[in-house]
Parts: structure tokens; sequence; C-alpha cells
């Protein structure tokens, strides 16, 4: 049985017991010499792009071994530093649902390719197809194309698409439209396809040029002004799994702090009487605070470097809950004197399941108890594991 492939390692290649590699290899699958022999759950890619587009590395995992692979890599991570904790099952969202995404544009003679990069190369793949992008998303990518081939140079460009409450955001870095024909034809482009927003970005920051109506995304049915390009999380399915299991932590919570707030996605979306926000990016806290100030909620939005300056052991210890959603590389300062709060409870959402592990042993050190972990698919067939997880102080 050493020929069989077990898992799948965080890279994407299934590992067999005896320690060997095979690309593109699912749990079941067998392994004869250096030739795959698809198992029970090896499915056909159903993409003409797979593998060489770098959006998806794991087309060829049916649902029950790609959630089998979230869960893994989250206890190969707590494993790493001494942990266990129960995981519940991955919860995926379905194909064709990503709201949001970066696809590169470039010029090839008077062929433009507009598309995600190539694994492990900057080669752009020229999408024909998508199984990830919602249908809203992959409708604009063809006429996008038309319109890069009038405002394109020399330079590659990154066109970010973004489904807000308007309809489409798409910002453009690296072309200008500062003659009257670009700026008509942009207007028009615009028009044509019904966009919420078009802003552009030739190297001086985003400038929007057509913005019929003011740009919003709602979390907990708060409309919170959207800037170019703005963080928002990948699916709605994503978004919803990772709100409720914060909700389940910060039930009954009469004061609660979300750190590294963003938009609001958790500060407006917990049943908190009162709600402390703290965020650096002061687009994002701006945006926030309008929209908190036009529903007169009970949340107090601060400008706040939480790496630089983060929220004492005193100050933490005014709340009944914390949330924590920091960026890949962890919160290690603000874990500390998480560490050293007497916070009953946290709520710790993450996108990066080794800084995960290693804020988690901090705690788990300092008296807290990680009762379960959430796991989160939101980028489809991808090796990217996003979680939720519940720390309570013993």
């Amino acid at each position: 049985m050493t020929d069989e492939i077990l898992r799948v390692a965080a890279r994407g290649d299934g590992i067999t017991a005896d320690g060997r590699h095979a690309a593109f290899a699912a749990p079941g699958d067998r392994l004869q010499g250096i030739v795959v022999v698809p198992g029970p759950h090896h499915q056909e890619p159903p993409c003409r792009h797979f593998p060489v587009c770098g959006g998806c590395q794991l087309q060829h995992l049916d649902d029950a071994s790609y959630g089998q692979f979230l869960v893994d890599r989250i206890a190969g991570a707590l494993q790493g530093q001494g942990l266990a904790a129960p995981i519940r099952e991955a919860q995926l969202s379905p194909p064709r649902t990503r709201r949001r995404a970066t696809l590169h544009g470039e010029r090839r003679g008077r062929q433009v390719l507009l598309g995600f990069s190539e694994a492990k190369s900057h080669a752009i793949v020229d999408l024909k197809e998508c199984w990830i992008l919602s249908p809203e998303l992959f409708a604009l990518v063809a006429p996008l194309r038309g319109l890069l081939s009038v405002l394109l140079g020399r330079r590659r460009a990154s066109i970010h698409l973004t489904i807000i409450d308007q309809g489409v955001d798409v910002l453009i870095e690296g072309v200008d439209a500062d003659n009257l024909a670009a700026a008509e034809g942009l207007t028009s482009f615009a028009e044509r396809h019904k966009l919420a927003r078009v802003s552009l970005d030739s190297g001086a920051g985003p400038e929007t040029r057509w913005e019929p109506e003011p740009a919003t995304i709602t979390f907990g049915g708060v409309p919170v002004p959207f800037p170019p390009g703005a963080f928002l999380q990948a699916t709605l399915e994503g978004e919803a799994a990772l709100i409720a299991a914060v909700q389940e932590v910060t039930a009954g919570a009469s004061t609660v702090a979300d750190l590294f707030s963003g938009l609001g996605t958790f500060a407006l979306s917990v049943a908190a009487p009162r709600v402390y926000a703290g965020e650096s990016s002061r687009d994002a806290l701006f945006a926030l605070k309008a929209g908190v100030e036009r529903l007169q909620r009970a949340v107090f939005a601060e400008h706040r470097d939480l790496f630089r300056r983060p929220l004492t052991a005193e100050e933490l210890n005014r709340f009944d809950a914390i949330v924590l959603d920091p960026p890949r590389a962890g919160a290690r300062e603000q874990v500390i004197a998480l560490a050293a709060s007497k916070a009953p409870r946290i709520a710790y959402v993450s996108c990066n399941p080794g800084s995960f592990a290693s804020d988690a042993l901090k705690l788990v050190e300092a008296g807290y108890t990680l009762d379960w972990v959430q796991p989160v698919g939101q980028f489809r067939w991808s090796t990217h594991a996003e979680l939720a997880a519940s720390f309570t102080r013993r």
C-alpha cells in the first residue's frame, strides 16, 4: 500500500506513506512509478486552463478531498506548534462565486492578454473561461481586452475587479487616459457595461473617472463607502461563514473590540451594543466611520497601528470579547498583549494557518483554551486556507 496517495501537502502535491510526492494527485490515487493512477477522489479538472493558470492548483480534487486538505493544513500547522484542537468540517465556496479578483493585462503586438499569471511565472494566461470568477466578473474579461487595446502602452496593467452594492467596481493600475478620446472612451465603456465605478492609477494613487452613485459595500445592513481597491472577503459565502463563526464566539457580549477591523466586516455584524474598531488604514477607517455615522450605531472607530501600538492588556480587559483579524504575518505584538490580558473570549480570523498557529501557542501558554477551528475555503481549488477560531480563558 506504499504506492497510495494518503494526503495532499501544503503546496498541493500528493504524498504516499513512504514520503514520495506526486503532482496533481488526490488521496486514494496510486503512484505507479511516475504515473498517477486516479482513485475515487480524483476528478477531471473542469477548466481548460488548468494546471497552467496560477488561479487554481487543486482542480483535480473532489469536494471531500479538497475540504480535507484544508483541515489537514490547519491540523499540520497546529501540530508543528505542539497544539491540537477540534477542527470542524470545511465550509467551501461553490465554483464561480469569486466577487473579488486581480487580473493582469499585457500587450503582445496587436493582441492584449488578460488573465491570471501562470503558476510560478509572470506569464499571463489569456482567459477563455474561468471556474472561480463570478459570471458577472467574467463577463467583463472580453470587453476589458478591447478597452486595454486602446489604453495599454508597453507597461503591464493590473485590473482589480470587485462586486459591490452598485455593481462591479473596476480599478486599473498602469494605464493613462489623459487625452480627450481616451477619457470619452472610458466613460462610454463604463456606461455601456453599467459599471459601479471606474478608477485609474498611473502611479500616484487611484483617480475615479466614473461613479454615477457613491460606491458602497454593506455589512450587517450598514452601507459603507468602498475605497477603490479596498479589501473585501473573496466570496459572499466565505464572508458569511467567517461572520457566523465570529458571532458564535461573541454571542452575549456587551462590549467587543474588533482589531484590524478594515471596513467593518465584523464590527458591523456582531450583536454587541458597544463595539470598538481599530484599523491602521485611513481610507478603511474613514469609510467605516462614514457608515456608522449614517446609522448612528455605537461603534467607535480609531486610527491605530496595532503593530506599533497594540491595545494594552489594561485596555483589552474592558471588553467581553475580542475579534482579531490580522494580515498574513499574524499579530505578534497584539497577541502578546492579549496573552497578558483577562479578556474572556477571542475570535481569531486568519488567512495563514502558520502564523495563526504561532499566535495560538502564545495564547494557550498564557492560559487560553483553543476551543475549535472552522476552516473556510473561499479561494476555491487553491492552496490558500482561511479559518476562524475560538479561544476562551481558563
